[in-house]
């Protein structure tokens, strides 16, 4: 079997880069304090779109750039409001808010203090927010909506501390930060995993650490690089990758509240940017634009969190000169492999693992990944976690299995095929066909349901219901709505087709495939 190329690829010639400089700082709050320390005049962040308010008391001109200073400052007296509220180290922080240098005081204060964050998409309904509220047993949410407030508080039976981005509250004084250990959790980022039930992924601030240092490392993320940043700050991709490189890197990001093409084009010629971080769904959109050739003034345009078309990736270097760099990472590994920063950056490839990272195929060409920016494990689900791993005969760190399949070059570049476990990627977001069928079985009209993705240019995929209602004629009225007021948009049927019967097995398992195949 071809090997992936291994990681020591992605740095320069020469370099004496080895694992444990990974993990060196010991975690991210104490790389972050180092440095602003060092530099605490750099400008950091800058809400590039919306004026920003008052945070925990902080004096901030609007408009102005963040210093490395003033978040030191910013956070401290915001872990010491969460202190003083009663949040204690090891307590969950339920985090479910939009992109602004307010919140992300707030998280980092909470990480600073040893509280563990419990990320929630904002566009979650009372019924997910719930499921969250009552895995985790978080000691207090901030939000800025009141609604998610309010589920939260309802789920936890009253008894949530509930705050919003600008943290209001009297002063406290906060004690020793940073003094939480690598292996404690740091993040815990609900998944679906492989049995269509959201589990929530434990991450360390070891983990954490080792995945942006070696993101850090091979795209050579410096201080004066300027990242345009308009992902959700509740995800992975927005916050591990576009926050936490930033502020690790001593680096600046320009806060978006959301992606508008004009908006990206703007903010890079005003700010002198270097960097843009999106999804495919972005670059669909800015390819669409006659703007389109700025992005070649950039230093690096990346491209995760679902498959770039190879025939994408090369539009955009035609019309920019740019090549994107395609990488490839999850909830439960964070960064796991990347095409390189100096070389070829191969359209329809992930590229080779990232410093730090082993991947291998199993026999079934699954995707194996080990290193320190493995979790360990999901919370309270043991056998969950179990199922996760696979030991190493030789005695190494066990496997974990990604659930993707793969396929290896001759040189050494990894493919992703599919996906055995049956997860929707759509727009960048992770959609698991179980969740979405409970709903829709619940409607009074269906009668048996089954969900697929359906390719698409410009989400990757789009949420497919294959619904059987006993009678001709199209879907039920109103179904969409419905499942609306369930699920997340991202999650709602975008496509409904009604069918006599859905296509099973011989053990009365739905062959997904098949209704694939009749959507492509």
């Amino acid at each position: 079997m071809t090997e992936v190329r291994g990681w020591r690829a992605h740095l320069p010639p020469g370099s004496r880069f080895g694992e444990d400089d990974l993990t060196r700082a010991g975690t991210l709050v104490r790389a972050w304090r180092s440095g602003w320390e060092g530099a605490p005049a750099a400008p950091a962040l800058l809400d590039g779109a919306i004026k920003a308010p008052t945070v925990a008391g902080h004096r901030h001109r609007s408009g102005a750039w963040w210093t490395g200073a003033e978040l030191e400052e910013a956070t401290r007296r915001a872990a010491g409001r969460l202190i003083g509220a009663g949040l204690v180290r090891g307590d969950r922080l339920l985090w479910s808010t939009g992109s602004s240098v307010a919140t992300l005081i707030v998280h980092i204060a909470a990480l600073r203090a040893g509280l563990v964050v419990v990320p929630a998409n904002t566009a979650y309904t009372a019924r997910e927010i719930g499921h969250i509220v009552t895995e985790v047993r978080p000691a207090a949410a901030v939000v800025d909506d009141p609604r998610r407030g309010q589920w939260a508080n309802e789920a936890a039976g009253g008894s949530l501390a509930v705050f919003g981005p600008e943290l209001d509250g009297p002063d406290h004084d906060p004690g020793a930060l940073d003094v939480v250990g690598p292996e404690e959790p740091a993040l815990i980022v609900f998944t679906s995993g492989t049995t269509g039930v959201p589990k929530g992924a434990v991450l360390s601030h070891s983990n954490l650490l080792a995945s942006v240092e070696s993101v850090r490392t091979a795209w050579r993320w410096e201080p004066a690089d300027r990242l345009v940043h308009c992902l959700p700050v509740f995800h992975a991709h927005g916050l591990c990758v576009g926050v936490y490189g930033t502020l690790l890197a001593g680096a600046s990001a320009v806060l978006q509240p959301g992606f508008d093409p004009a908006a990206v084009f703007d903010a890079i010629e005003e700010h002198s940017a270097t960097l843009f971080f999106g999804v495919p769904t972005m670059y669909h959109r800015l390819v669409a634009s006659d703007r389109v050739a700025e992005l070649g003034g950039l230093r690096l345009c990346v491209s995760g969190s679902a498959p770039l078309p190879a025939a994408m990736h090369r539009q955009v270097s035609a019309a920019t000169g740019q090549a994107v760099l395609e990488r490839y990472g999850m909830t439960e590994t964070l960064m796991n492999v990347s095409n390189p920063y100096e070389g070829e950056r191969r359209p329809g490839t992930v590229g080779f693992p990232l410093p730090g990272v082993e991947v291998t195929l199993a026999d079934d060409d699954e995707i194996l990944v080990r290193g320190p920016n493995v979790f360990g494990g999901y919370w309270e689900r043991p056998e969950a976690t179990a199922a996760s791993f696979l030991s190493d005969p030789q005695g190494g760190r066990p496997w974990f299995r990604t659930g993707d399949l793969g396929a290896v070059s001759d040189d050494g570049y990894l493919s992703i095929l599919g996906r055995s476990k049956e997860l929707i990627i759509t727009g960048g977001y992770n959609v698991y066909p179980a969740e979405v069928e409970a709903v829709l079985l619940a409607h009074p009209e269906v009668l048996d349901v089954a969900v697929t993705g359906t390719p698409s240019d410009e989400w990757g995929e789009v949420v497919t219901a294959w619904v059987v209602t006993g009678r001709d004629g199209p879907a039920p009225v109103g179904l969409t709505d419905y499942a609306a007021t369930k699920l997340a948009p991202y999650k709602c049927p975008r496509l409904v087709h009604v069918v006599g019967e859905l296509p099973r097995n011989a053990l009365g398992k739905v062959v997904r495939t098949e209704l694939r195949v009749r959507s492509e």
